[in-house]
């Protein structure tokens, strides 16, 4: 087995030794406080039912049921009464309640995400294991009380399940792509900042509201988060709007008869595949991304086409002119200035070029110099390592010659 199979057997092993424990347990001993036990099940079923309309590569598709989930882990009273449920029912309520939830969505053929569930059994789990045995034992009332230091020991644990998320999250990808660790672990904190923060800090509300108010705090905490996540999905929309304005600009010199069909979209997959390998993370992918869809934009403004669109073939005057053009074309489009630039500085030499423009370079050349055939692959590559001297980044071809043996943009993480 391929070490990033064992890394994500390892994962899936773990969560379902966990689920096992959890159901097995449940089932020996019976459910405590059946109530509080059934109302976060049902919470946790409404939340995955909610992510109806979610769109593809959202970190937390379901954000109600994740945060009560982990309010379930983190519950140590009910209207002043303490609770007595032990971290294997915590997990096996987490995971009923899901896979109630998740019925309707294998019905309509949108089965979620394995990666996904198993991580949400990791988390809550390891939330569940750090305080719930402190609590039945009462050490975390004898030390801290119920006063402020009791509620900043859950927001430190919810930190700390929310890193171990991230990287668990960043093993299974690095696993699953062969990326650099490094940068798909920056993603992952940096997706934190978003709904993370309002999963971890609702979840947290929701444990403390119920200790004080009951089961009935539930509905009223989930309000603010269920708002979240559809200005969150908005936000999302939004960005796949102006993503698909541009790839439907950049197929303009398609139906110009300028560039091949299908050749700004192969740039940009795999120029993004050789940003992730390089450790570009986050906005600079967004930008990379723009840049090589729009890269060839400035052959419109040219009276006869170039054979083939083939830029690479021609002198680095007429490149640099062709790019020029097209940034000037790119500044009206709205998108951010570092597009424009990307664009103009395709044409430089390597050396006074950012790392976007020598990906974009590089990558163009491969498709213009490759064709159709798995031999023409291997030429272009020989012809861009031959030209590592002055116009392609020695580090940028090697790159792009491990993303093409590991099958190219097919490794590309989704979203």
């Amino acid at each position: 087995m391929k070490p990033g199979g064992v890394t994500v057997g390892a994962v899936y092993g773990a969560a379902l030794v966990l689920t096992t424990g959890g159901f097995a347990s449940t089932l020996w001993y019976g459910v405590e406080e059946p109530g509080i036990a059934l109302a976060f099940g049902v919470l946790i079923a409404c939340g995955e039912l909610a992510r109806w309309g979610a769109l593809p590569g959202e970190r937390e598709p379901a954000p109600i049921a994740a945060a009560g989930a982990l309010a379930y882990a983190l519950l140590g009273e009910n209207a002043g009464s303490t609770t007595t449920h032990g971290v294997l029912q915590i997990i096996a309520v987490a995971v009923a309640g899901g896979l109630v939830g998740i019925v309707p969505h294998i019905a309509r053929g949108r089965g979620p995400d394995l990666d996904h569930l198993a991580r949400r059994i990791l988390t809550v789990g390891f939330a569940a294991l750090c305080f719930q045995p402190l609590y039945n034992a009462g050490d975390l009332t004898h030390y801290l009380g119920q006063g402020p230091s009791y509620a900043l020991y859950l927001l430190l644990l919810l930190v700390l399940t929310a890193l171990c998320d991230a990287v668990v999250a960043a093993l299974v990808l690095r696993a699953r792509t062969g990326y650099p660790y490094g940068p798909l672990l920056r993603d992952e904190l940096r997706a934190l900042l978003g709904i993370g923060s309002a999963v971890c800090a609702t979840g947290a509300v929701m444990a403390l509201g119920v200790a004080v108010a009951g089961l009935w705090a539930l509905p009223v905490f989930c309000v603010p988060l269920l708002l979240t996540q559809v200005a969150f999905r908005r936000y999302a929309a939004v960005r796949t709007t102006n993503r698909q304005t541009i790839a439907s600009l950049a197929r303009a010199t398609e139906i110009a008869g300028c560039t091949p069909p299908g050749h700004a979209h192969r740039v940009a997959a795999l120029s993004a595949a050789v940003g992730r390998e390089l450790g570009l993370s986050g906005t600079e992918l967004t930008v990379l991304e723009y840049a090589a869809l729009m890269h060839d934009i400035g052959q419109l403004s040219l009276v006869d086409p170039v054979p083939e669109g083939a830029t690479a073939l021609l002198p680095a005057e007429e490149q640099r002119r062709i790019a020029l053009l097209g940034a000037a074309v790119v500044r009206q489009t709205g998108v951010p200035a570092a597009v424009a630039v990307v664009v103009e500085r395709q044409a430089d030499p390597y050396r006074d070029q950012p790392l976007p423009a020598r990906i974009v370079r590089t990558v163009n050349a491969y498709d213009d110099l490759a064709g159709d055939s798995a031999a023409g692959g291997l030429g272009a590559l020989e012809r861009l390592r031959l030209g590592t001297a002055r116009d392609y980044h020695p580090e940028v071809v090697e790159s792009l010659a491990r993303v093409l043996a590991r099958g190219g943009v097919a490794s590309a993480p989704a979203g």
